[in-house]
């Protein structure tokens, strides 16, 4: 019996290569259909503070958006969120802006929030919030000049302008919580789902 049971893929919301190698790696075919939503927008007119809320909001606004374009077909939203304290991260727009955020990451403890919502047709199938809490080393302003030239467009790539599961692991000293949610899918309640449904074989 196969792993994956749908009739179709699962039509994946994002063009994140973290979330579309995830899924392919469990088993799962997908589709790519990245969502195109005003994200700032949706976030201001919501006036959410909560950064969970926040995620899961972006996460359901996204496969919305790209479910009203596959009748019938199961599509999967996800979105992260990065707090410290109170303030809120997005993606940096250039190397300054990454720079600055690395920076006041340098020596703290922050929060990532992943949230992966499941729509069709409409309705809201699933959906699912996790965080985790990842406390960044001490290093040197040098240190971080080396990093940013190793790294290039890649710390404008994602929140906080670091990959985990690549050299930005090297910015760390302690990480809390499920490596999925730190990639940005919370991968294992998902798998989950798609078991209890009936689309993945139990």
């Amino acid at each position: 019996m196969p792993l994956w049971l749908a009739s179709h893929p699962l039509v994946l919301a994002s063009k994140s290569a973290a979330r579309r190698a995830l899924l392919e790696n469990a088993g799962v075919p997908i589709e790519i259909d990245a969502a195109s939503i005003d994200e700032r927008g949706i976030e201001a007119s919501a006036g959410l503070r909560d950064p969970g809320a926040v995620a899961a909001l972006l996460a359901r606004e996204k496969a919305k958006a790209v479910a009203a374009k596959h009748p019938g077909r199961i599509v999967l939203g996800a979105d992260q969120t990065l707090a410290l304290g109170e303030q809120r991260f997005s993606k940096a727009r250039d190397r300054t802006a990454a720079r600055q955020q690395i920076a006041a990451l340098r020596g703290r403890t922050h929060s990532l929030h992943s949230a992966v919502a499941v729509v069709s047709d409409g309705t809201v199938a699933f959906e699912h919030v996790d965080a985790a809490h990842l406390t960044m080393r001490e290093f040197s302003e040098g240190y971080l000049d080396s990093y940013l030239d190793a790294v290039g467009d890649k710390a404008m790539a994602s929140v906080g302008g670091y990959q985990l599961e690549g050299a930005g692991v090297q910015l760390f000293e302690r990480v809390e919580g499920d490596h999925f949610t730190v990639l940005g899918l919370p991968l294992l309640p998902l798998l989950d789902w798609l078991r209890r449904a009936g689309l993945s074989a139990a």
